[in-house]
Order: C-alpha cells, then structure tokens, then sequence
C-alpha cells in the first residue's frame, strides 16, 4: 500500500519555519522582556563585605521613560493608602506631572555593591519623545575606565532613543555615591538614585561607632517643580516664567498636595525610617538638589554625629542640623536613644535660598519599633523646621561660633605621602563665577531684544565662569578626540575679545599634564544676589584646603591680589577630601587634587540650569596618548555637513558609512552565518525526509 508524503512535507517543512521563528533576531525576543522591571532590592551584591571575599560582577538592566505621577498602577492612591505602594505606584508630594523614571521607580534602583565589585548597568533608552540620555556615576573616579563617566558630548555619545548602552566599572571608591543622568536636565525630574559602596568592617574606620549600616536607612532629598523641568526652564529663561521650587521630596515621598475626602485631609505617604530604641544606626543623605537650594537636615529631639561627606571618612563631628547642596552626601550616626517614653520623630529638610522663597521643606518619620503608629505631636511646617544649636557645613560660610565650615573637619585616615597639601602646585587656576550682564544670544538678540530694553524681570544674566559660556562638541572628545577642531575650545588667555563686555561661548578647556600637582582657587563674586554655587570635579576627589568669605561682594583680582599677598591660609594636615563644595557667595574656595587620572573630566556648578547655560570647565588631564583606549565598537557620533563624494549613488548600501564613523548605527540586519547554516541543513533534511517518504510510498 502507498503512504502518503504529504505529512512528511508538512512536518519538515512546519519544523523550518518554527526554526526561523526560534531563530528570528535576538531583538525581538529582548522586546518581550523589556517591562521585566526589577528593583532590585534584593540584589545578591548587596551583602554583608568579608576580608579576602572575591568581588562580584553586580549585573543590572534599567530602562529609563518618561512617565506619571499617580499613574493608573496607583489604583486609589490616597484615598486607600496601601495603594500608594503599589508596584510602578510614583506618588511623589500628590501633585500629578510627568517625570522621568527607571524601573517605574523614583528615585530609582539603589546600587549597592562592596568595595572592588565589578558593577554591570545595561541603560535601554525608551523615553516618549526620542532625546538622548546618559548615567552619570557621582562620586566614583572611573580610574582607568573614563568613558564610563556618563557625561554625553564629553565621555560618551547620548545613549540615542530606542537603544542600550552597558556601563562597566570596578566599585573602588568605598562610600555613599549617587548616579543620575548627565545628558540636558533630566535628573531634575527623577533620573538619579543611590549608589553605595560599602567595605568590610576591618577597612571602615568608623565601623565600630554603629551597629547597623541598613539599605532602608539611605536617605536621598531634592527640590521638586509642579511640572517638568524644561517646560519651567524654558519659562523662566525666555519669558518671567515662575523657577522656584514649591515642595521637596525624601526618598522621592512627601506630603503638599492636599486631597479632600468628605471634611477629612489625606495626603500622600511620607518616607519613613525604623530604628529599634538603644541603637545606633548609619544613615547616608544624599543631595540630589536641582536648584540654588541649600538643605538643612535635623532630627527633632536628636543630635547627629557626622562621620564622613563624599563618601571619604573625616573625624567624628556632633550637630544638630548640617546643611547639604546638591551632589554632597553626608553620613551620620543616629542615636535611639529616647527610649523612656516610645513615640515617633520628625526628620526635617527644611530649603533655603530659592527654596526658601516658597519656604518649600518636607518631612519624614523616624519611627521607633514598638511606639504606637500616630505622627509626632509638632508642626512641620517650614518656621518650625528651622534648627538651631550647633550647624555644620552653612550654605553661605559661618555666621555665628556654632557653625563650622567643612574645613573645620578633619580627614579621618592619615594624609598619604604625595605632597598634595604641602609641595608648590605644578598648576594653579583661578576661575571666577558670575553671574554676567552681558547680551547671551541664547536668551537674547542685541538688535531685536537686548538686556537693555526688556523689563527687569525678564532679564537673565549669564552664569559664567572667567566670563566665558561653556558648551560641549557634537563628538566627546575623549573618544573622538580628532574629530573636534581646536578652534573649539578656549579659555581666559585664548579668547581674542572682551569677555566681559561681549558674550564669549565655546568649550572651556584648561590642560593639565598627567601627575600635576593643581590647585584650583574658586571665586564667587557676590553679585547680583546672594547665592552660592555648590560645584562638583569629576574624575577626582579634592582636597579643601581653605574657604573664605569677604562681605557682600568681592572680585576676581581681589581675591588674587589677596592670594599673593598670602593672606589665604591653607591647611597643611588633614584637610577634608570632596568631590563636591560650596563656595561661598562673596568667597572663595581653595581645592587641589593630583591629576593621576588621564581623561576628559567636567568641573561645573551643580546647579542644573547654571551648569546647562555654561557654568563648567573642562580639565584635560594628559595628552590623547595617554588617555585609555576606548572599549572596542564604543558609538560614535557627530556632525554631517554633507560631504557628498562625486558619485553620490555609488554605494546605496551605505559602505561608506554615515559621515561620523558611526557605520554600525546603519548597518543592515543580515542574518547570522550559524543561522543560514542551520536553515540549510534543515531544508536538506527535510528534502531527504520527503524523497524516502515518497519512494517508500512507491513499494
């Protein structure tokens, strides 16, 4: 009897297409995991650090979006409280606007690694309206590996819409950090979270001071707007847009919108921080502050005893309230040591400055285990958060014998043996920052609509720093280091104009050579407002040598005339090491640092809008030979001005690559070798399958 080959026909041939099907690019099976959004809370690198223990590879995937507040996912979220911790639930202070998230979280997931841990983040980049985007890691040097700094157009290319980009580096900067974006102002509206390295008790100096160094006790607080950032930005700077912030947030909670359920007032949740009565406990702040908002942080009935700022150790310091700006981080232990009655506390950020106008503030609980689960008895308005006793760290230098400056603190770990504090710097740089009433063509035009003519309150003066606007290439130099013509860079003794009378923009280099000693001497010149500018050195930490205020105004050469006069005194033993500083309105800051680290690095305000405007300089640490090569492949980007060749149609396949050497952003999607082959095969098999089925059929 004949069997029929139609079976054998549809079975193989069924087998192929399920082969393609199985072998179809890899990017679609990675679509169907996109919104696999972990928190990582339980990351198995965060664990206790052992002597001797081998490092970990800590891999995380974060995808970054633009997205809302009291979201669908926060069901009836503050009327059912529960619902506001509720999975991809971002409450925030209850005021509905759209953010930035990873993860569906704010802030977003914490990295929390030990000391020499190799640390893994693959960004996917599916924000809504298709802009770049980049991760900043703040306070960790990137030794060796400096285009993983996360600054796009200076370390990296913007990670572009619908693409990924891994970041890897080794954890080797024990402390409390923080990553955020760098690329426009989009830490301002949720890209930033904690990042923490910790050490073995053997290598933490103060470990014996403590008896619990907990996640849930890492605490991150920053100014908060009522709509997106630009939107206010844009504004503010084109108009007389309203820039002040109203709220805070802590740990990305608070309580200011105002939800009326019957004559009852709900609010959104506040965070919250258990202790257990007779305790002491490792907190870590982190300022991620977007505006000029200093931030004083104080614990209603208890004293803080601060035991490191930036992530390095300084001798233990008792306050009651310290002052932190933005990209400064502060560790304290805490006390529970009111344990006579159990009730609960108040952890207060109270805002100054720009804050101060809305008297914008926010609060958490400090919750003892075991006190009954009612708020504490005190107002937490903003009068009532102010502290007094003993301060740390002012925002605008001391004013009183209880308040000590950060050069009052002393380096808990002996000074090393490099001559930082003690040997005549190779390379010193005084660079004045200031606000210049100059006609900036980014926000005015001297023959339609100069300074001169528009009203006061639409006036926008440029932040600038030795008179000159600061703006990054279309290529990162570090790694596209000859596609950026010289011509593109400048600073105070290249520039061919008046500065302070013409608007002076380009990209603000000085150039260091590898192992220079340098000191830098930050002014700030006082006017037109009293202000400060908090500033942040990438690629470094500093050591603060001496800080000073000279009234309510001061200049550029008059701070050199006192200089080298030598009336600025430095210190010579212990002095704080930072990455992070405020330098006083009408003062002046003193820092130095080894340059050991070859690369591109940003030093800038950390105030987002001044840093946006061109408030930074860029330190080119070496030549270009010493710089580290970049990782194979790494995306390149750049201008096309159309250089088309004689034949324009030559190569309609696009060989000759796109005009900024990025070919792999064009690349065609062929189909793997080992894919064809394996098709291949199949479809010999099942042709054989086909052949014995059909003679079989004919005996």
């Amino acid at each position: 009897m004949r069997r029929n080959p139609l079976p054998v026909v549809l079975n193989c041939y069924g087998a192929v297409l399920l082969l393609l099907l199985l072998c179809a690019p890899s990017s679609v099976q990675a679509r169907d995991d996109l919104y696999d959004l972990d928190d990582y809370r339980s990351h198995p690198c965060n664990r206790p650090c052992e002597d001797q223990a081998s490092p970990r590879l800590c891999q995380y995937k974060w995808v970054v979006e633009s997205y809302w507040t009291l979201s669908k996912a926060c069901l009836n979220c503050p009327f059912n409280q529960s619902d506001c911790s509720r999975p991809h639930c971002i409450a925030t202070d209850g005021v509905q606007r759209g953010i930035i998230a990873v993860n569906r979280r704010l802030p977003g997931p914490a990295v929390e690694v030990c000391e020499g841990d190799m640390v893994e983040v693959k960004v996917q980049n599916e924000l809504s309206n298709g802009e770049g985007t980049s991760i900043h890691w703040h306070g960790l040097l990137q030794k060796g590996t400096p285009h993983m700094d996360g600054v796009s157009l200076l370390t990296q290319c913007p990670i572009t819409a619908r693409s990924s980009f891994t970041y890897r580096f080794k954890a080797l900067d024990p402390g409390t950090h923080y990553w955020h974006g760098h690329t426009g102002m989009q830490r301002a509206d949720g890209l930033f979270g904690a990042i923490v390295v910790r050490q073995s008790l053997n290598r933490d100096p103060h470990s014996a001071l403590y008896d619990h160094d907990l996640s849930e006790h890492v605490i991150i607080v920053n100014d908060w707007l009522n709509r997106m950032t630009l939107t206010q930005y844009l504004a503010h700077h084109h108009n007389d847009g309203d820039n002040l912030p109203s709220s805070m947030l802590i740990n990305g909670m608070g309580a200011y919108e105002e939800f009326k359920d019957g004559n009852s007032s709900l609010y959104t949740p506040r965070a919250s921080f258990t202790v257990q009565g007779g305790k002491k406990y490792r907190f870590r702040v982190i300022s991620n502050a977007v505006f000029e908002c200093p931030i004083q942080i104080s614990v209603d009935g208890h004293t803080m005893t601060v035991i490191a700022s930036d992530g390095s150790p300084i001798k233990p310091f008792t306050t009651d309230s310290f002052d932190i700006l933005s990209g400064e981080r502060y560790d304290f232990i805490l006390y529970a040591d009111k344990t006579a009655t159990l009730r609960n506390y108040w952890i207060r950020a109270r805002g100054m400055v720009l804050c101060g106008f809305k008297k914008a503030h926010q609060v958490a609980l400090l919750n003892y285990a075991g006190a009954p689960d009612v708020d504490p008895p005190e107002p937490t308005d903003w009068d009532s958060s102010i502290r007094g006793g003993i301060k740390l760290n002012p925002w605008n230098g001391p004013t009183s014998n209880d308040e000590f400056d950060i050069t009052r603190m002393h380096a808990e770990l002996p000074d090393e043996n490099d001559g930082v504090l003690t040997s005549v710097p190779d390379k010193k740089f005084y660079l004045g920052m200031l606000f210049n009433r100059v006609d900036s063509l980014k926000y005015n035009n001297p023959e339609f609509y100069p300074l001169s003519v528009v009203v006061s309150n639409k006036r926008i003066l440029s932040p600038q720093i030795n008179f000159i606007s600061s703006k990054l290439p279309a290529s990162p130099p570090l790694s596209q280091y000859d596609d950026v013509s010289k011509s593109e860079y400048c600073n105070e003794f290249t520039v061919q104009k008046d500065c302070a009378l013409d608007w002076c923009t380009c990209t603000h280099k000085v150039d260091v050579a590898l192992g220079d000693l340098v000191e830098i001497v930050v002014i700030d010149q006082g006017l037109p407002w009293t202000n400060s500018h908090p500033v942040h050195i990438h690629g470094f930490k500093f050591r603060v040598i001496a800080m000073g205020k000279m009234g309510t105004s001061t200049s550029f050469e008059a701070v050199k005339q006192l200089d080298k006069q030598g009336n600025i005194t430095r210190s010579t033993m212990r002095a704080p090491y930072k990455d992070s500083i405020t330098v006083p309105d009408a003062g002046y800051a003193v820092l130095r640092f080894r340059a050991d680290n070859p690369g591109m690095w940003l030093f800038h305000c950390h105030v987002e809008s001044h840093s946006d405007i061109g408030m930074a300089v860029v330190i080119q640490v070496g030549d270009k030979s010493e710089f580290p090569k970049p990782p194979r492949n790494f995306p390149r980007c750049g201008s096309w001005d159309g250089e088309y060749g004689d034949d324009d149609n030559d190569d309609v396949d696009g060989n000759q690559g796109n005009g900024n050497g990025n070919d792999r952003s064009c690349s065609k999607d062929v189909a793997s070798p080992g894919r064809a082959v394996s098709v291949f095969l199949m479809v010999v098999t099942c042709s054989l399958s086909i052949w014995i089925g059909y003679t079989s059929s004919l005996l």
